[in-house]
């Protein structure tokens, strides 16, 4: 649970909340929250289950592997690349912005070339990139040593966001939830396109399963119970932070510390600009983490290099690639503006759990029999209705992000056929009959393969 709170409470809460209150839903952000809730929820349950049944690293990469054969894998690995990769990079500039703030408070201006990407007038924005290196290595350091990290920044964090709701609701106005709905209901799905980045992080605790004691016990708990306290949290700070000020004044890098700042609470909007750099690095080192197992069950696979898969001696982690994805998140983070980032990890994440909600299905007609310690409830109408959420947030984003990640699709299928296709370990010679279904007949549990 502290793995997976650490992935999803951050930039999306400190940074986007205030961007789609100002630009897509006004106070009915709180309604676009229970939306993408709702569908994060559903998502969840598909998840458990499977990462129950297949306790092994990789995800919903693992998982599709395994309903549907490896070229489906690819594509939602691909995805998965996507999701993890560039929301790091969206968090490393929120991460930014917050020190900005901080250091802003105490009276060092840094200067603005050094703190934007190009597209928005600087020449690199120098505080995430060196926040996305120094987590790499934290990450390459070792499990234990990063999630005792983990655990500690979440606990601030939590503490944080509490002494927000308490303090701020003491100087919430009524009348600045007038209008209500201010764009309408287009307005509040739009929002909950955009703010689905702030549920981002559950689906990461799936990727430790090769590093948990009981995963079948432990996976269903850590990813329901982490989404169910996040959720919760995001509606009551919505709440108090539409109620503090006009949602028109919403449209900043850090609206929860500018919020009480603007309500007159100097004292504490230090406090939580301090708590949310703390909030954001967890999710940071959540999120390199589990990329870098993606990486290791696809390389692991034969899909990507040999070198992705080498796990240290010594640290017992897979070392280059997760030093690879801290070096590429600090490209992201230094040259892309977070608006780009953050819609392109949502259409990443939401192609993969409509992946994932499909081999839930696929996986209880080709293997009924198998060992399920969790098993999604009302099943296929459960799965099918998580497929159609996911469906409905996709449509829901702009159209250049559509175009964005058609141009990266093209490019993950140029890539599998002239690489993954002739190295994958499943083809001798480098040449297999099936491409597009190959569900396993049966999986093996850890330690019996």
């Amino acid at each position: 649970m502290a793995l997976g709170i650490g992935a999803i409470i951050g930039t999306g809460i400190f940074v986007l909340t205030g961007v789609a209150a100002a630009q897509y839903a006004g106070p009915a952000l709180i309604l676009s929250f229970v939306v993408s809730g709702i569908a994060a929820g559903l998502a969840a349950l598909t998840y458990a289950e499977l990462a129950a049944m297949i306790p092994v690293a990789g995800s919903a990469y693992t998982y599709t592997y395994t309903a549907l054969g490896e070229f489906a894998a690819w594509v939602v690995g691909w995805n998965i690349i996507l999701e993890y990769l560039v929301a790091a990079g969206a968090v490393a500039v929120g991460w930014s912005a917050y020190f900005g703030e901080l250091l802003h408070s105490l009276g060092i201006l840094l200067p603005a070339e050094l703190t934007r990407s190009p597209a928005a007038g600087g020449m690199i924005n120098l505080p995430a990139v060196l926040i996305a290196l120094l987590v790499g290595v934290l990450v390459t350091a070792g499990t234990r040593e990063s999630s005792t990290v983990n655990k500690i920044v979440v606990a601030v964090k939590i503490g944080v966001v509490l002494l927000f709701l308490v303090v701020g609701a003491r100087y919430v106005n009524p009348a600045n939830w007038q209008p209500f709905f201010p764009y309408g209901h287009a307005g509040i799905m739009h929002g909950a396109a955009i703010i689905f980045f702030a549920y981002i992080g559950f689906d990461a605790v799936a990727t430790a399963a090769e590093e948990t004691r009981s995963p079948q016990r432990d996976l269903p708990l850590g990813i329901i119970g982490s989404l169910a306290v996040c959720t919760l949290l995001y509606i009551l700070v919505t709440v108090v932070l539409t109620g503090l000020v006009p949602y028109g004044q919403l449209n900043v890098a850090s609206p929860v510390a500018t919020a009480l700042l603007k309500a007159g609470v100097t004292w504490a909007s230090g406090v939580v600009a301090l708590g949310a750099l703390a909030g954001i690095t967890s999710v940071l080192l959540v999120v390199v983490y589990a990329q870098s197992r993606v990486f290791y069950a696809m390389a692991r696979d034969g899909l990507l290099p040999g070198a992705l898969s080498r796990v240290h001696p010594k640290l017992r982690t897979p070392y280059i690639n997760t030093l690879l994805v801290g070096l590429g998140v600090a490209l992201l983070a230094g040259f892309v503006p977070i608006e780009i980032i953050a819609q392109l990890a949502n259409i990443g994440t939401l192609t993969a759990f409509s992946v994932v909600a499909i081999g839930v299905l696929v996986l209880r007609k080709t293997n009924p029999d198998a060992p399920r310690p969790f098993k999604v409830p009302f099943s296929p109408y459960l799965p099918l209705l998580s497929l159609a959420f996911s469906v409905y947030l996709i449509l829901s984003l702009p159209r250049l992000t559509w175009l964005r990640f058609l141009v990266w699709m093209l490019l993950g299928i140029a890539v599998y056929f002239l690489y993954g296709y002739r190295k994958s370990a499943l083809a001798p010679a480098g040449r297999r009959l099936c491409l597009f279904l190959r569900p396993l007949a049966k999986f093996r549990p850890r330690g019996e393969e």
